[in-house]
């Protein structure tokens, strides 16, 4: 593993606790840990199993979320490693779980500049509205949409400094956003769930944001940045020609 790889592995785990309400974790089950919410519930990022070491039997994983996160319509695994990710394929597949693969990518942030305009930063009163616009396109279960809209209030707690960013239309109106959070002990910073509303596509605003995000690394004095991008997705494109390039894999396992 490279150190690149191997601190945005730290980092993700590390946020992961850190922006949990509760954690589950014990002696018999080592390199695993829940993440627990009960105020966002329905959020899978808030409340799953995350595997970031190979102490633990995997076959042994399906029995450890149900204990450790009680009863729920569908669990995730999150599997950090990639190697231990695909050993962990076969037996959860077995017991009818589904796989989901990430891509850790990765650029440097020299020489990144604010692009003009440049996103800003926003409150998370401000985007609210125009996530929840979308969440509503995506789904139609009222409560889920709250939930995946007002999570990002658990995210404050993950890095070291967070900025919430909004890429605006000229009439000022949000059109997209994203998460950066920037860890300066690891000397990185990741970019997270960039999306554009769906009225706003085609117009840039994408790359506004990402541009933004890297020049603000380079400004907190942060060489690299990385973002994590669904394996069989478009987005893993958009990003590699902006300079990304793949460093590592993990694996995500759902089932119920």
């Amino acid at each position: 593993m490279s150190d690149l790889l191997a601190r945005a592995t730290a980092f993700r785990a590390a946020f992961a606790r850190r922006q949990a309400a509760e954690l589950v974790e014990e002696a018999d089950a080592p390199g695993v840990f829940a993440v627990r919410d009960a105020e966002f519930v329905r959020s899978e990022e808030h409340n799953q199993l995350i595997v970031e070491g190979p102490g633990t039997d995997p076959a042994e994983l399906p029995h450890l979320a149900v204990r450790w996160l009680g009863r729920r319509p569908r669990y995730r695994v999150t599997v950090l490693d990639r190697e231990l990710g695909e050993r962990a394929a076969p037996m959860l597949a077995a017991a009818g779980w589904e796989r989901e693969s990430a891509v850790v990518m990765a650029r440097s942030t020299q020489g990144c500049v604010r692009p003009e305009p440049a996103a800003l930063p926003a409150e998370l009163s401000e985007l609210r509205e125009a996530v929840m616009r979308q969440q509503r396109e995506w789904s139609e279960d009222g409560e889920l949409v709250r939930q995946l809209t007002d999570r990002r209030v658990a995210r404050l707690r993950g890095a070291e400094r967070v900025h919430f960013l909004a890429a605006r239309t000229p009439a000022g109106e949000v059109a997209a956003w994203s998460d950066l959070y920037l860890e300066p002990a690891l000397g990185l910073a990741q970019l997270e769930d960039l999306v554009t509303g769906s009225p706003h596509r085609g117009a840039g605003h994408g790359d506004t944001l990402l541009t933004t995000g890297l020049a603000l690394a380079a400004e907190a004095g942060l060489p690299e940045l990385f973002l994590i991008a669904d394996a069989a997705d478009w987005p893993r494109e958009w990003y590699g020609r902006r300079g990304f390039t793949e460093i590592g894999r993990g694996h995500s396992f759902c089932g119920r």
